[in-house]
């Protein structure tokens, strides 16, 4: 017996459903196109072969970066104490293609080996003539609670065993700082913007936060910020920065 509250089911017509399947079909294609098309450039890259003129002017790039940090780092005058804050974030914004072996060791050791991947760091002078070294490839500044708190809620990832591990557990972090008596998301914001005890474990446990180029975003200049580029210090406003890439 047939329900009378029961709607009638939509007629749909054939040549719709025809129409639905083949965008969909052709969807797929266009999909499996592009997809042999970033393999294939990705399998000539490798087989690319370089001009003369191009090794030439790699070493260049190279040997006046090595010479340009030795002159920003004779250049510095400002201590780490002269700082508007001690926590800085900082983001990496280049890649490798012009920096001298320095360079890429400095940024290896900050665990910038990607771009726009970020760390926390304690501003000291020994971090400072770091940053001053490598500073068109990096941009920094001081992060407020807001940031600090979005970037551990959305892009945290721990390190356990060398594996990375998503924060989707507070367990995750009670089994690694549980003894440092951090034991959720929280307490790991709270000593990130504290600078507590314990900063540096935490900021070890963390994997580097991988930030997001935004699309038809132009790209970063190496000019310091205050000259308007995108590199060196931001100060407060790296905040944007981060609400811009996060």
């Amino acid at each position: 017996m047939l329900d009378v509250d029961s709607k009638p089911l939509n007629y749909v017509h054939e040549n719709v459903l025809r129409k639905r399947k083949a965008n969909e079909e052709w969807a797929i294609k266009k999909r499996e196109r592009i997809d042999a098309r970033k393999r294939r450039h990705i399998e000539n890259r490798k087989f690319a072969i370089k001009r003369p003129e191009q090794f030439v002017k790699e070493y260049r790039d190279k040997d006046l970066d090595r010479v340009r940090a030795k002159q920003r780092l004779k250049l510095m005058k400002l201590p780490a104490t002269a700082l508007k804050s001690d926590l800085l974030f900082v983001l990496r914004t280049q890649g490798k293609n012009d920096m001298c072996s320095q360079t890429k060791k400095i940024l290896k050791r900050l665990r910038l080996r990607h771009i726009l991947s970020g760390v926390f760091l304690r501003a000291n002078d020994a971090v400072l003539r770091m940053l001053t070294s490598v500073e068109p490839f990096v941009s920094y500044g001081y992060p407020n609670l807001k940031s600090v708190r979005e970037l551990v809620y959305k892009k945290g990832c721990g390190m356990i065993d060398k594996q990375p591990v998503p924060l989707t557990d507070n367990n995750v972090i009670e089994q690694a700082l549980g003894k440092h008596g951090i034991i959720c998301i929280e307490d790991l914001v709270h000593e990130i913007c504290t600078l507590g005890p314990h900063f540096r474990t935490v900021t070890s446990f963390l994997r580097p936060f991988q930030l997001k180029r935004p699309e038809r975003f132009p790209k970063m200049s190496k000019r310091p910020y205050k000259n308007g580029g995108d590199a060196g210090n931001r100060e407060e406003r790296i905040n944007e920065f981060i609400d811009l890439l996060n």
